[in-house]
Formats: C-alpha cells, structure tokens, sequence
C-alpha cells in the first residue's frame, strides 16, 4: 500500500479555543499517524514563504499578521490519501459553506478564523513539510493500530 505524508496547522485561533486535541483526535480516530507535531510561533519571513502562493490577494497582510499573532500546531499525519481526507476532514475552506462534522463546520464561522491549515496536494504537502519540519523531526514506525486500520 502506498502512503503519503499531508501538512495540518491548527491555527492560532484554533489553538488559543484549545482546539488542538479535538482536532488531532479526528485525525487519530480516522486512523490516520501522526509523525510530527510542534508548538511554533513562527516570523513574517516564515509565513510569507507558507503562503508565497496567495501574496498577490488583497487579504494577504492580514493573513499574514494574524498567523503570526499566535501558537500554530504544526503536524504531519501519514496515511492512505492523506491529503485528499485531510482536506475532506477539515471541510471547505468557507466555514458556512463547510458540512456540519467537519472541523470547519464544527468549530469556525468566518473564512479568517477557520481553525485550520491542510495541504491541497501531494506536491505542496511535501513543500509545506519541509518549511515546517527538518527531516529528522520526522518519525518513521508501524503504529500498533496499523493491520486493524488497514487490511493489506
């Protein structure tokens, strides 16, 4: 079976409404492994690298101010389709427009206060890993859950 690695942030709001737990707990309840998480406040240089991407938008500066105002849970979780159910998990990226059960549509209300950061592909998965996370940071193990998650 073929797994891959996706890059979760709870934000700062989600960590300062002491979200963190509930959030790693659907992710863990999933059956998904956990193989990397830390506490970081990281500087302006550090989030305008995360979010190159969207520097052209209007909201930026604000984005911006605002990752920065706080702790961010920075995780990587590994697993079948990581990605892709990391992202379903979470819900859309509009919290009203997100189903009820998923992070979103449980716990935000606004676009700017959405509790969570997922990577979008495998390729900025990998990217965003490795601005977050030295290699070394990385654990490697079969989870004792391993064969009762998946069959093969």
């Amino acid at each position: 079976m073929s797994t891959e690695q996706t890059f979760i942030a709870i934000k700062p709001d989600g960590v300062q409404r002491g979200l963190v737990g509930p959030i790693i707990s659907r992710f863990e309840n999933r059956g998904y492994k956990l193989v990397a998480l830390k506490l970081v406040t990281p500087g302006v240089a550090h989030l305008e690298a995360h979010y190159a991407d969207l520097k052209d938008k209007p909201f930026f500066p604000g984005l911006v101010k605002y990752m920065a105002s706080g702790p961010i849970a920075a995780m990587v979780w590994e697993g079948k389709d990581a990605v892709k159910t990391g992202r379903t998990l979470l819900g859309a990226t509009n919290p009203l427009a997100s189903a009820p059960g998923t992070i979103r549509g449980d716990y935000a209300i606004d676009v700017g206060r959405n509790v969570c950061h997922g990577s979008d592909s495998v390729e900025n998965a990998k990217k965003e890993i490795a601005l977050w996370f030295k290699p070394e940071e990385l654990n490697s193990y079969k989870s004792a859950s391993y064969d009762w998650v998946y069959e093969n």
